[in-house]
Protein backbone atom coordinates (compact mmCIF):
# COMPACT_ATOMS: atom_id res chain seq x y z
CA UNK A 1 0.00 0.00 0.00
CA UNK A 2 1.13 3.50 -1.09
CA UNK A 3 1.88 5.90 1.99
CA UNK A 4 1.54 9.08 0.06
CA UNK A 5 -0.90 11.67 1.72
CA UNK A 6 -2.91 14.40 0.13
CA UNK A 7 -4.39 17.26 2.11
CA UNK A 8 -7.72 16.72 -0.40
CA UNK A 9 -9.00 13.77 -2.43
CA UNK A 10 -12.15 15.01 -5.09
CA UNK A 11 -14.06 12.17 -6.30
CA UNK A 12 -15.26 13.47 -9.42
CA UNK A 13 -14.12 15.79 -11.90
CA UNK A 14 -17.65 17.23 -12.82
CA UNK A 15 -19.12 20.63 -12.02
CA UNK A 16 -19.23 20.33 -7.98
CA UNK A 17 -15.70 18.59 -7.65
CA UNK A 18 -14.29 21.30 -10.31
CA UNK A 19 -16.08 24.22 -7.79
CA UNK A 20 -14.00 22.16 -4.90
CA UNK A 21 -10.96 22.02 -6.51
CA UNK A 22 -11.10 26.37 -8.00
CA UNK A 23 -12.02 27.53 -4.65
CA UNK A 24 -9.50 25.22 -2.73
CA UNK A 25 -6.40 25.80 -4.77
CA UNK A 26 -7.32 29.36 -5.05
CA UNK A 27 -7.71 30.06 -1.39
CA UNK A 28 -4.73 27.96 -0.37
CA UNK A 29 -2.07 27.21 -3.36
CA UNK A 30 0.05 24.89 -1.41
CA UNK A 31 -2.38 22.72 -0.68
CA UNK A 32 -1.50 19.02 -2.44
CA UNK A 33 -5.02 18.21 -4.14
CA UNK A 34 -5.72 15.09 -5.91
CA UNK A 35 -8.90 14.73 -8.37
CA UNK A 36 -9.94 11.13 -9.45
CA UNK A 37 -12.78 10.54 -12.34
CA UNK A 38 -13.83 6.88 -13.65
CA UNK A 39 -14.31 8.62 -16.75
CA UNK A 40 -12.02 9.64 -19.17
CA UNK A 41 -13.28 12.98 -19.23
CA UNK A 42 -15.12 15.15 -17.31
CA UNK A 43 -19.22 13.65 -17.63
CA UNK A 44 -22.65 14.88 -16.62
CA UNK A 45 -23.79 18.15 -17.46
CA UNK A 46 -20.34 19.60 -18.71
CA UNK A 47 -20.08 17.37 -20.97
CA UNK A 48 -23.81 16.92 -22.20
CA UNK A 49 -24.85 20.13 -23.68
CA UNK A 50 -23.67 22.30 -20.99
CA UNK A 51 -26.52 24.57 -20.34
CA UNK A 52 -26.11 26.99 -17.34
CA UNK A 53 -28.73 28.68 -14.88
CA UNK A 54 -27.86 31.81 -13.12
CA UNK A 55 -30.62 32.76 -11.46
CA UNK A 56 -31.86 31.39 -7.71
CA UNK A 57 -33.63 28.89 -7.60
CA UNK A 58 -33.07 27.16 -10.83
CA UNK A 59 -30.85 24.44 -10.21
CA UNK A 60 -30.07 24.75 -5.99
CA UNK A 61 -32.06 22.44 -4.02
CA UNK A 62 -33.90 24.74 -2.07
CA UNK A 63 -33.80 22.85 1.47
CA UNK A 64 -30.26 23.46 1.59
CA UNK A 65 -30.06 27.27 0.28
CA UNK A 66 -30.73 30.86 0.99
CA UNK A 67 -30.71 33.21 -1.44
CA UNK A 68 -28.54 35.56 -0.81
CA UNK A 69 -26.09 32.78 -0.27
CA UNK A 70 -26.52 31.30 -3.67
CA UNK A 71 -26.54 34.42 -5.33
CA UNK A 72 -22.86 35.48 -3.72
CA UNK A 73 -21.39 31.73 -4.48
CA UNK A 74 -23.02 32.05 -8.58
CA UNK A 75 -20.92 35.50 -8.79
CA UNK A 76 -17.70 32.53 -8.14
CA UNK A 77 -19.06 30.18 -10.54
CA UNK A 78 -19.85 32.61 -13.32
CA UNK A 79 -16.11 34.08 -12.94
CA UNK A 80 -14.81 30.27 -13.98
CA UNK A 81 -17.36 29.38 -16.72
CA UNK A 82 -17.20 33.02 -18.66
CA UNK A 83 -21.00 32.14 -19.91
CA UNK A 84 -21.99 34.03 -22.96
CA UNK A 85 -25.45 35.31 -21.50
CA UNK A 86 -28.60 34.58 -23.79
CA UNK A 87 -31.48 36.99 -24.47
CA UNK A 88 -34.69 36.77 -23.32
CA UNK A 89 -37.21 38.41 -25.05
CA UNK A 90 -41.08 39.00 -25.14
CA UNK A 91 -41.17 36.78 -21.51
CA UNK A 92 -44.12 38.87 -19.94
CA UNK A 93 -46.13 38.15 -22.67
CA UNK A 94 -45.66 34.17 -22.01
CA UNK A 95 -45.74 34.52 -18.09
CA UNK A 96 -49.36 36.21 -18.82
CA UNK A 97 -50.76 33.35 -20.30
CA UNK A 98 -49.60 31.06 -18.16
CA UNK A 99 -50.67 33.23 -14.99
CA UNK A 100 -54.07 32.77 -15.87
CA UNK A 101 -54.39 28.95 -15.75
CA UNK A 102 -52.00 28.68 -12.31
CA UNK A 103 -48.23 28.78 -14.00
CA UNK A 104 -45.05 29.98 -13.50
CA UNK A 105 -42.59 31.03 -16.09
CA UNK A 106 -39.16 31.64 -13.89
CA UNK A 107 -36.92 34.34 -15.75
CA UNK A 108 -33.50 32.94 -15.81
CA UNK A 109 -29.86 33.99 -16.98
CA UNK A 110 -28.60 31.43 -18.67
CA UNK A 111 -25.70 30.33 -21.39
CA UNK A 112 -25.29 27.28 -23.66
CA UNK A 113 -22.24 25.96 -24.69
CA UNK A 114 -23.45 22.79 -26.68
CA UNK A 115 -22.19 19.17 -26.81
CA UNK A 116 -19.70 19.80 -29.88
CA UNK A 117 -17.68 22.54 -27.61
CA UNK A 118 -18.41 21.42 -23.94
CA UNK A 119 -14.89 19.73 -24.36
CA UNK A 120 -12.84 22.92 -24.95
CA UNK A 121 -14.19 24.29 -21.85
CA UNK A 122 -13.83 20.89 -19.92
CA UNK A 123 -10.01 20.99 -21.23
CA UNK A 124 -9.71 24.74 -20.37
CA UNK A 125 -10.86 23.96 -16.78
CA UNK A 126 -9.14 21.06 -16.13
CA UNK A 127 -5.73 22.42 -17.82
CA UNK A 128 -5.55 25.22 -15.62
CA UNK A 129 -6.06 23.40 -12.47
CA UNK A 130 -2.82 21.39 -13.28
CA UNK A 131 -1.12 24.61 -13.83
CA UNK A 132 -2.04 25.34 -9.98
CA UNK A 133 -0.64 22.01 -9.24
CA UNK A 134 -3.77 19.70 -9.07
CA UNK A 135 -3.17 16.14 -9.65
CA UNK A 136 -5.86 14.65 -12.21
CA UNK A 137 -6.23 11.18 -13.09
CA UNK A 138 -8.94 10.17 -15.31
CA UNK A 139 -9.92 6.75 -16.16
CA UNK A 140 -9.33 5.95 -12.96
CA UNK A 141 -12.40 4.03 -10.33
CA UNK A 142 -12.61 3.84 -6.94
CA UNK A 143 -12.65 1.06 -5.88
CA UNK A 144 -12.95 1.11 -1.73
CA UNK A 145 -13.17 4.21 0.46
CA UNK A 146 -12.11 4.17 4.13
CA UNK A 147 -12.29 6.44 6.96
CA UNK A 148 -10.50 6.58 10.00
CA UNK A 149 -10.32 9.23 13.27
CA UNK A 150 -7.11 11.01 11.34
CA UNK A 151 -7.74 10.60 8.11
CA UNK A 152 -9.50 9.32 5.17
CA UNK A 153 -8.32 7.16 1.99
CA UNK A 154 -9.54 5.77 -1.62
CA UNK A 155 -8.34 2.02 -2.87
CA UNK A 156 -7.51 2.85 -6.53
CA UNK A 157 -6.00 -0.17 -8.28
CA UNK A 158 -4.73 -1.91 -5.10
CA UNK A 159 -3.04 1.45 -4.37
CA UNK A 160 -4.38 3.10 -0.68
CA UNK A 161 -4.34 7.23 -1.63
CA UNK A 162 -4.82 8.86 1.88
CA UNK A 163 -5.89 12.48 2.55
CA UNK A 164 -7.02 14.69 5.02
CA UNK A 165 -10.07 15.69 3.83
CA UNK A 166 -12.27 13.78 1.17
CA UNK A 167 -14.82 15.57 -1.13
CA UNK A 168 -16.89 13.02 -3.07
CA UNK A 169 -19.13 14.70 -5.71
CA UNK A 170 -19.94 11.86 -8.53
CA UNK A 171 -23.06 13.19 -10.22
CA UNK A 172 -26.25 11.55 -10.66
CA UNK A 173 -24.95 8.78 -12.20
CA UNK A 174 -22.95 7.83 -9.25
CA UNK A 175 -25.91 7.87 -7.38
CA UNK A 176 -25.81 4.04 -6.21
CA UNK A 177 -21.92 4.36 -5.54
CA UNK A 178 -22.89 7.36 -3.17
CA UNK A 179 -25.59 4.49 -1.50
CA UNK A 180 -22.98 2.01 -1.06
CA UNK A 181 -20.31 4.51 0.80
CA UNK A 182 -22.99 5.91 3.04
CA UNK A 183 -24.48 2.37 3.90
CA UNK A 184 -20.59 1.44 4.67
CA UNK A 185 -19.50 4.14 6.87
CA UNK A 186 -23.34 4.31 8.90
CA UNK A 187 -24.16 7.66 7.19
CA UNK A 188 -27.78 8.32 8.07
CA UNK A 189 -29.38 9.69 4.77
CA UNK A 190 -33.07 9.52 3.14
CA UNK A 191 -34.25 8.46 -0.78
CA UNK A 192 -37.32 9.44 -1.02
CA UNK A 193 -37.63 11.79 -4.04
CA UNK A 194 -37.70 10.92 -7.96
CA UNK A 195 -38.32 13.10 -11.02
CA UNK A 196 -40.58 11.06 -13.31
CA UNK A 197 -41.24 12.22 -17.23
CA UNK A 198 -41.27 12.20 -20.44
CA UNK A 199 -39.05 13.92 -23.00
CA UNK A 200 -41.40 16.09 -26.22
CA UNK A 201 -39.93 16.18 -29.58
CA UNK A 202 -41.47 18.63 -32.05
CA UNK A 203 -40.56 20.77 -35.10
CA UNK A 204 -39.24 24.33 -33.45
CA UNK A 205 -41.78 26.28 -35.70
CA UNK A 206 -44.20 24.24 -33.04
CA UNK A 207 -42.65 25.63 -30.02
CA UNK A 208 -41.68 29.39 -30.80
CA UNK A 209 -40.59 30.87 -27.04
CA UNK A 210 -37.53 29.30 -27.78
CA UNK A 211 -36.91 32.19 -30.35
CA UNK A 212 -36.80 34.31 -27.27
CA UNK A 213 -35.97 31.93 -24.07
CA UNK A 214 -34.20 29.26 -25.03
CA UNK A 215 -34.52 27.01 -21.85
CA UNK A 216 -37.94 28.00 -20.41
CA UNK A 217 -38.51 27.09 -16.61
CA UNK A 218 -41.65 26.72 -16.61
CA UNK A 219 -43.76 25.17 -13.12
CA UNK A 220 -47.07 23.68 -13.84
CA UNK A 221 -49.66 22.78 -10.54
CA UNK A 222 -49.23 18.31 -9.55
CA UNK A 223 -45.13 19.35 -8.61
CA UNK A 224 -44.77 18.82 -12.82
CA UNK A 225 -42.32 21.21 -14.53
CA UNK A 226 -40.18 21.41 -17.44
CA UNK A 227 -36.54 20.46 -17.86
CA UNK A 228 -33.51 20.90 -20.22
CA UNK A 229 -34.73 22.11 -23.10
CA UNK A 230 -33.11 21.84 -26.52
CA UNK A 231 -33.17 23.61 -29.96
CA UNK A 232 -31.43 24.52 -32.86
CA UNK A 233 -29.14 21.06 -33.85
CA UNK A 234 -30.90 19.45 -30.97
CA UNK A 235 -31.04 15.44 -30.19
CA UNK A 236 -32.43 12.85 -28.31
CA UNK A 237 -30.08 10.51 -26.40
CA UNK A 238 -30.28 7.34 -24.80
CA UNK A 239 -28.39 7.39 -21.34
CA UNK A 240 -27.37 3.92 -19.98
CA UNK A 241 -28.31 3.27 -16.44
CA UNK A 242 -27.18 -0.28 -14.91
CA UNK A 243 -28.91 -2.73 -17.18
CA UNK A 244 -31.55 -0.30 -18.75
CA UNK A 245 -32.08 2.64 -20.86
CA UNK A 246 -33.10 6.30 -19.90
CA UNK A 247 -34.23 9.41 -22.23
CA UNK A 248 -32.21 12.60 -22.20
CA UNK A 249 -31.82 15.30 -24.78
CA UNK A 250 -28.92 17.91 -26.14
CA UNK A 251 -27.84 20.16 -28.58
CA UNK A 252 -25.14 21.37 -30.71
CA UNK A 253 -24.20 24.79 -30.66
CA UNK A 254 -25.12 27.65 -32.17
CA UNK A 255 -22.45 27.32 -34.99
CA UNK A 256 -23.78 24.06 -36.07
CA UNK A 257 -26.47 24.01 -38.71
CA UNK A 258 -29.48 23.58 -36.93
CA UNK A 259 -32.10 20.99 -38.07
CA UNK A 260 -35.01 22.66 -36.82
CA UNK A 261 -36.19 20.59 -34.08
CA UNK A 262 -36.98 20.74 -30.13
CA UNK A 263 -37.04 18.44 -27.25
CA UNK A 264 -38.19 19.28 -23.65
CA UNK A 265 -38.47 17.17 -20.64
CA UNK A 266 -42.14 17.05 -18.01
CA UNK A 267 -40.90 15.80 -15.06
CA UNK A 268 -43.27 14.83 -12.09
CA UNK A 269 -41.70 15.17 -8.90
CA UNK A 270 -42.75 12.40 -6.40
CA UNK A 271 -41.84 12.16 -2.62
CA UNK A 272 -42.53 8.93 -1.74
CA UNK A 273 -44.03 7.92 1.77
CA UNK A 274 -43.67 4.88 3.88
CA UNK A 275 -43.61 2.12 2.89
CA UNK A 276 -42.30 3.11 -0.05
CA UNK A 277 -39.13 4.87 0.15
CA UNK A 278 -36.76 4.57 -1.87
CA UNK A 279 -36.66 6.93 -5.37
CA UNK A 280 -33.86 4.80 -6.60
CA UNK A 281 -36.01 1.69 -6.04
CA UNK A 282 -38.53 3.36 -8.18
CA UNK A 283 -36.59 4.76 -10.92
CA UNK A 284 -34.87 1.36 -10.97
CA UNK A 285 -38.55 -0.61 -11.94
CA UNK A 286 -40.01 2.01 -13.78
CA UNK A 287 -37.01 1.97 -16.28
CA UNK A 288 -36.72 -1.71 -16.52
CA UNK A 289 -40.16 -2.31 -16.97
CA UNK A 290 -40.63 0.18 -19.73
CA UNK A 291 -37.48 -1.12 -21.55
CA UNK A 292 -39.16 -4.75 -21.14
CA UNK A 293 -41.92 -3.24 -22.80
CA UNK A 294 -40.11 -1.94 -25.23
CA UNK A 295 -38.45 -5.08 -26.33
CA UNK A 296 -34.39 -3.96 -24.54
CA UNK A 297 -35.40 0.12 -25.11
CA UNK A 298 -37.27 3.11 -24.21
CA UNK A 299 -40.46 3.91 -25.53
CA UNK A 300 -41.65 6.32 -27.94
CA UNK A 301 -45.38 7.38 -29.21
CA UNK A 302 -46.76 10.35 -31.27
CA UNK A 303 -49.26 12.85 -29.69
CA UNK A 304 -51.97 12.43 -31.97
CA UNK A 305 -51.97 8.41 -31.54
CA UNK A 306 -51.85 8.55 -27.69
CA UNK A 307 -54.92 11.40 -28.06
CA UNK A 308 -56.94 8.09 -29.64
CA UNK A 309 -56.11 6.02 -27.30
CA UNK A 310 -53.90 3.23 -29.75
CA UNK A 311 -50.22 2.92 -29.64
CA UNK A 312 -48.00 3.50 -31.83
CA UNK A 313 -46.30 1.43 -34.25
CA UNK A 314 -43.50 2.15 -37.57
CA UNK A 315 -45.96 3.15 -39.85
CA UNK A 316 -46.61 5.79 -37.21
CA UNK A 317 -42.62 7.02 -37.58
CA UNK A 318 -42.55 8.08 -41.58
CA UNK A 319 -42.46 10.78 -43.65
CA UNK A 320 -45.54 10.34 -45.14
CA UNK A 321 -47.81 10.05 -42.12
CA UNK A 322 -45.76 12.92 -39.97
CA UNK A 323 -43.15 15.75 -41.17
CA UNK A 324 -39.87 14.49 -39.06
CA UNK A 325 -38.19 11.11 -38.32
CA UNK A 326 -37.28 10.58 -34.64
CA UNK A 327 -33.81 11.24 -33.52
CA UNK A 328 -34.02 9.03 -31.08
CA UNK A 329 -35.73 5.68 -33.08
CA UNK A 330 -36.41 3.42 -30.27
CA UNK A 331 -39.28 1.30 -29.85
CA UNK A 332 -42.99 2.13 -30.65
CA UNK A 333 -45.87 1.51 -28.45
CA UNK A 334 -48.32 2.53 -26.31
CA UNK A 335 -46.77 4.93 -22.77
CA UNK A 336 -50.23 3.52 -21.26
CA UNK A 337 -48.76 0.41 -20.75
CA UNK A 338 -45.74 2.15 -19.23
CA UNK A 339 -46.22 4.59 -17.20
CA UNK A 340 -48.37 4.78 -13.93
CA UNK A 341 -51.73 6.27 -14.39
CA UNK A 342 -51.77 9.21 -11.61
CA UNK A 343 -47.97 10.18 -13.19
CA UNK A 344 -49.68 10.53 -16.87
CA UNK A 345 -52.22 12.13 -15.87
CA UNK A 346 -50.50 14.79 -14.05
CA UNK A 347 -48.09 15.25 -17.23
CA UNK A 348 -50.60 14.95 -19.88
CA UNK A 349 -52.73 17.92 -17.64
CA UNK A 350 -49.20 19.75 -17.50
CA UNK A 351 -48.94 19.36 -21.90
CA UNK A 352 -52.48 20.56 -22.11
CA UNK A 353 -51.33 23.74 -20.43
CA UNK A 354 -48.16 24.12 -22.16
CA UNK A 355 -50.09 24.00 -25.45
CA UNK A 356 -52.28 26.80 -23.86
CA UNK A 357 -49.26 29.00 -23.40
CA UNK A 358 -47.58 28.41 -26.82
CA UNK A 359 -49.75 26.19 -29.03
CA UNK A 360 -48.26 23.70 -31.40
CA UNK A 361 -46.51 21.55 -28.77
CA UNK A 362 -49.92 19.51 -28.53
CA UNK A 363 -49.61 18.84 -32.85
CA UNK A 364 -50.21 15.18 -33.62
CA UNK A 365 -46.77 14.67 -34.74
CA UNK A 366 -45.60 15.67 -31.29
CA UNK A 367 -43.52 12.25 -29.81
CA UNK A 368 -43.43 11.61 -26.23
CA UNK A 369 -40.09 9.47 -24.98
CA UNK A 370 -40.24 7.83 -22.08
CA UNK A 371 -38.52 7.08 -19.38
CA UNK A 372 -36.59 10.71 -18.43
CA UNK A 373 -36.19 10.10 -14.49
CA UNK A 374 -33.76 11.99 -12.56
CA UNK A 375 -32.11 11.16 -9.04
CA UNK A 376 -31.69 13.71 -6.90
CA UNK A 377 -33.04 11.40 -3.92
CA UNK A 378 -30.35 10.93 -1.78
CA UNK A 379 -30.17 13.34 1.28
CA UNK A 380 -27.37 12.64 3.58
CA UNK A 381 -28.06 14.30 6.91
CA UNK A 382 -25.16 16.94 6.82
CA UNK A 383 -23.24 17.72 10.07
CA UNK A 384 -22.79 21.87 9.48
CA UNK A 385 -23.15 24.02 6.45
CA UNK A 386 -20.49 22.47 4.43
CA UNK A 387 -22.09 19.37 3.25
CA UNK A 388 -19.59 17.40 5.86
CA UNK A 389 -21.24 13.95 6.83
CA UNK A 390 -18.56 12.14 8.92
CA UNK A 391 -15.09 13.68 10.56
CA UNK A 392 -13.19 14.01 7.03
CA UNK A 393 -15.65 13.24 4.20
CA UNK A 394 -18.08 15.60 2.60
CA UNK A 395 -21.05 14.94 -0.01
CA UNK A 396 -21.98 17.40 -2.62
CA UNK A 397 -23.31 17.86 -6.25
CA UNK A 398 -26.60 16.45 -7.92
CA UNK A 399 -26.19 12.81 -7.06
CA UNK A 400 -25.30 14.47 -3.53
CA UNK A 401 -29.22 16.09 -3.46
CA UNK A 402 -27.58 19.64 -2.97
CA UNK A 403 -28.11 20.94 -6.35
CA UNK A 404 -30.14 19.99 -9.55
CA UNK A 405 -27.60 21.32 -12.51
CA UNK A 406 -23.98 22.60 -13.33
CA UNK A 407 -24.53 25.56 -11.72
CA UNK A 408 -26.03 24.79 -8.71
CA UNK A 409 -23.29 21.84 -8.36
CA UNK A 410 -20.69 24.00 -8.77
CA UNK A 411 -21.66 26.40 -6.00
CA UNK A 412 -22.08 23.63 -3.63
CA UNK A 413 -18.42 22.50 -4.53
CA UNK A 414 -17.28 26.12 -3.37
CA UNK A 415 -18.95 25.32 0.17
CA UNK A 416 -17.53 22.20 1.13
CA UNK A 417 -14.14 23.57 -0.12
CA UNK A 418 -15.00 26.69 2.21
CA UNK A 419 -15.37 23.90 5.24
CA UNK A 420 -12.43 21.93 4.64
CA UNK A 421 -10.87 25.26 4.42
CA UNK A 422 -11.58 26.03 7.91
CA UNK A 423 -10.97 22.62 9.00
CA UNK A 424 -7.66 22.02 7.98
Amino acid sequence: MSAEIHDVTIIGTGPAGLGAAYELIEARPSLKILMVDKGRICSGGLRNDCKQNYTYPIGFAEDYWRKNQAEEILDKVENHLRPEILPANHLETYQRRAARIDVNIFAVRQAHVGTDQSKKLIHRLLARLEELGVVIRLGTEVADLRETDGDAAVVIDGEEIRARKLIVAPGRKGFSFLQGIMKKLAISYVDNIVDVGVRLETRQERYPIVADYYDPKIYFPDNVRTFCTNSGHALVILEKYQDFYLINGHALSKRQTGNHLVNLALLKTIHLKDPVRSGQQMAVYLGRLANEIGGGQPLMQRVGDFRMGKRSNEKTFNRDLYDFPPTCPVTAGDLGLAVPARIMRHLWTAMKKLDTIVPGILHPSTIMYYPEIKMYANKPVFLDDYFRVSRHLYMIGDGAGTSRGITGAWASGIRAARGVIRAI
